[in-house]
């Protein structure tokens, strides 16, 4: 990595931090904001947490393209402004319709910066220091939820609007800062591994949905995001007060449990998994969550103690939190090793809307079953997770060495350029 490439690496990492830091202060907090705070009811909260969905499936579509042809900073600056104003006019709306063209504009701009922030990442990479580097992403990304979430539980007070009008404030501040911190960044253009697909910046959905490898990797990714992201606040917390007597508090634990595996074990894991086959790192991950889930079974069917049940409870939050670590260092990197030279910004763009169409579905089916349907409701996921494990040995297949292995091929390509033969590679 050049110092150019690294200083425009540090901004970035700055900038998820912060915007995720801002996301912190409002998302847990929103519910309670709409139905109660401005009086307009659970139905009004329930319908903007649906627009966020819906604004980011209508706009992600065309921000890959518009990344592809623009580059990802501009359109991240967009998308910040956006956000920014969208927060802003959310902490002062007084009335539904307000409330939801403000809900509008901060989703469709959340859902921008992600494709926007993984390609630069990409552009600010190499195939060797690409997992790291979403490892990183990852990491600052719960950090900076975290802790945005602790500070705006104590500033928040459900009596008084002002507070919350403080918090939305407190949060296009951050979308601001992070405009000026990103307008400085200076994008240099990473080269592409060598066996990647050709194809011209003009590229288009039909080429992306030709690349087969892609279209397998985006059916594993709404899989994944379907089974475990698309529960945790829907289903998951649903089954946990209804079967397993899981308390308020102790659902809370459950969450900080996730966070915390997360923060604590993300670059110890990363040393595991960067030297083994990305398919077979999701195969595992599929398989830590088939145990959660069995964690959850027992939680809630077990017939044990309430003191065991909260454990095993808190446990699978615990053990999803260990499958994400293991992830962020490889599904992203996958997706940008999988595009064409030019193209990140429409890949990444075309996996963050397989993304939100999964978290879209997971609470409306996750939600009702797991709330009434206990025994089938675990039986479903815990089947969804082993099929993770099937698809991911399945793409597997399909995956150049260096997709699949790129630190393997990095490998071989050094020894190449020293003259030498090039070697066959040893996997784990």
């Amino acid at each position: 990595m050049t110092r150019a490439m690294g200083a425009a690496m540090r901004r970035i990492h700055v900038g998820n931090a912060l915007s995720a830091f801002g996301l912190g202060f409002t998302v847990p907090y929103l519910y309670v904001y709409v139905a109660q705070v401005r009086g307009l009811g659970a139905m009004t909260a329930g319908l903007v947490l649906a627009v966020f969905a819906v604004a980011a499936l209508i706009v992600l579509p065309f921000a890959g393209r518009a990344i592809v042809r623009r580059g990802p900073l501009p359109v991240l600056l967009a998308a910040l402004v956006t956000a920014a104003l969208g927060a802003l006019s959310l902490g002062l709306a007084g009335n539904a319709t307000a409330v939801l063209l403000s809900a509008a504009a901060l989703g469709a701009g959340q859902a921008v910066m992600q494709p926007a922030l993984a390609t630069m990442i990409v552009d600010c990479s190499t195939a060797e220091t690409r997992s790291r580097a979403f490892a990183t992403q990852f990491f600052l990304q719960n950090l900076g939820l975290g802790v945005g979430g602790l500070i705006g539980g104590h500033l928040v007070d459900a009596t008084r609007v002002s507070s919350f009008t403080l918090l939305f404030a407190i949060e296009a501040a951050m979308f601001l800062l992070l405009v000026v911190v990103m307008a400085t960044v200076r994008m240099p253009h990473s080269p592409r591994i060598g066996d990647a697909p050709a194809a011209s910046r003009k590229g288009s959905w039909k080429r992306l949905l030709g690349n087969r490898a892609m279209v397998q990797l985006c059916v594993l990714g709404f899989v994944l995001f379907f089974a475990c992201y698309g529960q945790f606040e829907s289903g998951l917390a649903a089954y946990g007060v209804e079967a397993a007597g899981i308390s308020t508090s102790a659902l809370g634990t459950a969450l900080a449990a996730n966070t915390m595996m997360i923060v604590v074990a993300q670059f110890a894991v990363l040393k595991f998994v960067e030297r083994r086959r990305r398919s077979r790192v999701i195969a595992g991950v599929g398989l830590i969550w088939a145990v959660a889930w069995l964690a959850a079974g027992y939680a809630g069917l077990g017939h044990g103690s309430q003191e065991m049940a909260t454990a095993a409870f808190v446990s699978t939050y615990a053990l999803f939190g260990l499958g994400e670590a293991m992830l962020s260092p490889t599904v992203a990197p996958l997706v940008a090793d999988l595009a064409p030279e030019g193209m990140a910004g429409q890949y990444n763009s075309a996996f963050a809307l397989v993304k939100q169409l999964a978290l879209a579905v997971g609470p409306a089916v996750g939600g009702p079953l797991g709330a009434s349907l206990h025994a089938p409701y675990v039986v479903t996921f815990l089947l969804f997770s082993l099929g993770i494990t099937v698809l991911a040995l399945r793409l597997g297949r399909r995956l150049t060495v260096a997709q699949d292995q790129p630190w393997a091929a990095a490998r071989t390509s050094r020894v190449v350029a020293r003259g030498g033969a090039p070697t066959e590679s040893v996997t784990a």
